[in-house]
């Protein structure tokens, strides 16, 4: 797989993916380039809150975030504002919940203190001087009050970088899809954004109610079960209609099972780990679009899981990707 390093992820019939990676620390980017990564699809920012005992200052943000632009510049860097909270506690926000993944966590948490979005979003520009690939991801967005309250934010942190350096330009804004309540507001959520991103990890766990870190219902955590094939064609329809560019996070991104399935959707791109990009990109550059819509036709029509798992495992068999299987884990590839 060393040899599709520097070969697009296109289907055999000229369907272009983009592949990107997720990363939250400054180690790891050899690996990327090694693997042919077109960019950063998520920066995971709160990793640098979290390993400290104190919020990091504005200048100790836009180094983080300025090393991370220039070492991938050309290529788009999509930068997460802070996601803390569910089970990325801050260890200086001491506080109990009884279900964390339902509670003050994401949006919420930096809308009741704007000054920590404010700060990080300044850092967040101030870094991209001189460079534009720059992009600003949103996260656990669930009601449009909330996404308006955090682009207003987002302008008013721009407004004051610009009145420090008029050089810097505004940058893409985007959108998580991983709480339900997002999918039946994407119309009005794609007016007021540039992409979405959806995150896998999240919508699947609220789609059916699976904390996946729950060793008693974990194995029932799978992107297959119709449900949540169905919230995702939905979301990727309507971001192709509005025209607006649409990935996949999440271990979902590299299952290449669901892959399969998210090439007759078309989605635009997939953001995933670095380790899996070379295996992800095989099955891109196996399968062509007008087979895997054949695939999505037949699976629309299917009720059970396992039998939608069995049927695209015996797809990548016969394309010669067998050894892909092999190495999942608990079930599906992660």
């Amino acid at each position: 797989m060393a040899l599709l390093r520097d070969k697009p992820a296109v289907t055999t019939d000229g369907i272009r993916i983009h592949l990107y990676t997720n990363t939250g620390l400054l180690s790891g980017h050899t690996h990327a380039f090694e693997v042919g990564t077109e960019g950063i699809g998520l920066y995971r920012s709160e990793f640098p809150f979290m390993n400290r005992d104190n919020f990091p200052s504005e200048e100790e943000q836009r180094s983080l975030y300025r090393q991370v632009i220039e070492t991938y510049a050309p290529r788009p860097v999509t930068l997460r504002t802070l996601d803390a909270g569910g089970d990325k506690m801050l260890p200086y926000l001491s506080f109990k919940e009884p279900n964390p993944f339902l509670g003050w966590r994401g949006i919420r948490l930096v809308l009741d203190h704007p000054e920590i979005l404010l700060t990080q979003v300044r850092a967040m520009l101030l870094a991209s001087h001189g460079h534009d690939n720059l992009k600003i991801l949103i996260p656990m967005i669930s009601t449009i009050e909330e996404l308006e309250r955090a682009l207003a934010l987002i302008h008013q942190a721009y407004d004051n970088v610009k009145d420090e350096d008029g050089e810097i330009k505004f940058p893409s804004i985007g959108v998580m899809i991983e709480v339900p309540s997002a999918i039946y507001q994407l119309e009005a959520i794609l007016k007021r954004v540039d992409f979405l991103s959806i995150g896998t990890n999240d919508l699947v766990q609220y789609l059916l109610a699976i904390d996946r870190n729950n060793e008693r219902v974990a194995k029932y955590f799978d992107p297959l079960y119709p449900s949540v094939l169905k919230a995702l064609a939905e979301i990727i329809r309507t971001a192709n209609q509005f025209g607006k560019p649409v990935s996949i996070c999440g271990e979902a991104a590299g299952d290449p099972a669901l892959v399969i399935l998210l090439i007759a959707m078309r989605v635009d791109s997939l953001s995933l780990s670095a380790g899996a990009l070379p295996r992800i990109k095989w099955v891109i550059r196996s399968f062509s679009h007008a087979r895997a819509c054949e695939l999505w036709q037949q699976i629309q029509r299917m009720e059970y899981v396992d039998r939608i798992r069995a049927l695209l495992y015996t797809e990548l068999e016969q394309h010669g990707l067998g050894e892909l299987i092999r190495l999942g884990n608990n079930s599906h590839i992660q």
